[in-house]
């Protein structure tokens, strides 16, 4: 039996923000079959800033994301990459 890729349930709360003259995408979104939301912003670089807890709801998701840009403004969400490169 195939195994079947789960279902993307993209919150409507998902939406672009601009603030201080960057653009973020603002990604809320949970599998069809869990209850959990995941937040992740997404720069214009394309790099992705992934919460590591859930949230209960995509409310509490997007309360987080306001808060954290009150609190450490457009810079704290985006560029921070922890990238480790391979070997060529």
């Amino acid at each position: 039996m195939q195994q079947r890729d789960p279902n993307i349930v993209r919150s409507g709360l998902s939406q672009s923000v601009t603030s201080n003259g960057i653009t973020v995408s603002v990604e809320i979104y949970r599998l069809e079959s869990e209850q959990s939301w995941v937040l992740e912003v997404i720069d214009q670089d394309g790099a992705s800033t992934v919460w590591d807890d859930p949230f209960p709801t995509d409310d509490a998701a997007l309360d987080a994301f306001h808060e954290c840009l009150r609190e450490e403004g457009m810079s704290g969400l985006i560029g921070q990459t922890n990238v480790v490169p391979f070997r060529r």
